[in-house]
């Protein structure tokens, strides 16, 4: 990564302190801190928009080393509040990137905190659970004119209110309606967030009209879809009212295809329940293995959030269970003609196993 390197600080709510080096950038960066496994594919994480509110802490010590590039931009922007590595690459090797990682990131407008000592952070993090946390560069001043110490440090990461309870989907869905993909269905997908991997594989199968978070299911149905998608997004679902009286509102109306957010807002629209994780499930190494028919896929993950499956009602039926951690990883309900997923089945970043879910949301659109 490029630009001043000065010695910083990350200070967790909890007190623990990780000393590194600030990659450019004055002030104060606050967010919930979580560690994600991946061993490629930094730019998608990071600009993937479920990050909104948190700041990534990578396990994988080596990132930047292929630098950037345009087309594997998950967001118009990423949305995290910053990025914690252990060893930040200084120059980029690949023929396809078209800038290196700091440059990106100060572009955006993302801090980064180097040279830290990610294994003791992950594995704090692994038993102590996510946990807001502040970092920036020692000596430093705030925009108000504070000086950046650990005390300033400490004291902005007890102020910040992590993702439980705050609507996060609000700051990163699309204002207006964009329309992509050629395919030969017509498919509705809210933004809760969504990637742009994800409209690649939904524009295979269907046009895919993009809509806000906050669209009324009337609008939708008006629409004539042959589905509904519901997408990937961050924070807590339980704030996201709007969104589930719409999906209650079309369930049984048209086939629904939800993925990670968007599963556990079918949850809760069916009257199951939703729990945070103690820290999250952030990678592309997740075995999860399909309940009907016993087949493993390894899969890509990002949500802290996830639904109860002790609380799903009669009538919904529990598809897929995290072989980590026996979370739910998916439900159907099949007189509804709707089923989701907890995992991230187009695999920006991570492995392809789940991408036939796809194919399936294609098959159920069919049989309408």
């Amino acid at each position: 990564m490029s630009g001043a390197i000065r010695p910083g600080l990350l200070v967790l709510a909890d007190g623990e302190t990780f000393e590194g080096e600030v990659l450019g950038g004055d002030g104060i960066a606050t967010g919930e801190v979580v560690f994600n496994t991946v061993l490629t594919g930094y730019q998608e994480v990071i600009s993937d928009p479920s990050y909104a509110g948190q700041i990534i802490t990578f396990t994988y010590p080596h990132i930047g080393n292929y630098g950037v590039t345009t087309a594997d931009d998950e967001a118009r922007r990423p949305f995290c509040r910053g990025v914690i590595v252990r060893e930040p690459a200084r120059r980029r090797s690949s023929w396809r990137s078209e800038d290196d990682l700091g440059t990106w990131l100060a572009r955006h407008g993302i801090p980064a905190l180097g040279g830290v000592d990610t294994r003791r952070l992950t594995r704090h993090l692994r038993d102590r659970g996510a946990v807001p946390g502040a970092f920036g560069a020692l000596g430093s001043t705030t925009p108000d004119g504070a000086v950046v110490d650990e005390a300033a440090l400490l004291a902005a990461a007890l102020a910040e209110p992590g993702t439980a309870g705050v609507d996060l989907v609000a700051e990163v869905s699309t204002p207006e309606p964009y329309t992509v993909g050629d395919g030969p269905r017509r498919v509705v997908a809210y933004d809760l967030g969504i990637k742009t991997t994800i409209l690649r594989h939904l524009g295979r199968i269907a046009t895919v009209e993009v809509v806000p978070a906050s669209t009324p299911a009337a609008d939708v149905l008006a629409r004539d879809p042959d589905g509904v998608f519901l997408s990937n997004g961050p924070g807590d679902p339980e704030v996201l009212d709007g969104v589930v009286a719409s999906v209650k509102e079309m369930l049984g109306e048209v086939p629904i295809f939800g993925i990670c957010l968007g599963n556990q807002v079918m949850g809760l629209a069916v009257g199951a329940d939703t729990v945070k994780l103690p820290f999250g499930h952030h990678g592309g190494n997740h075995p999860v293995r399909e309940v009907a028919t016993g087949r493993i896929e390894i899969t890509s993950q990002n949500h802290n959030f996830a639904v109860d499956a002790d609380t799903l009602p009669t009538g919904a039926v529990l598809t897929h269970v995290n072989l980590n951690d026996g979370v739910c990883e998916g439900f159907a309900l099949p007189a509804e003609r709707a089923f989701s997923v907890q995992h991230h089945p187009e695999a920006g970043p991570g492995p392809h196993d789940a991408a036939h879910l796809f194919d399936r949301f294609a098959e159920l659109m069919g049989e309408g």
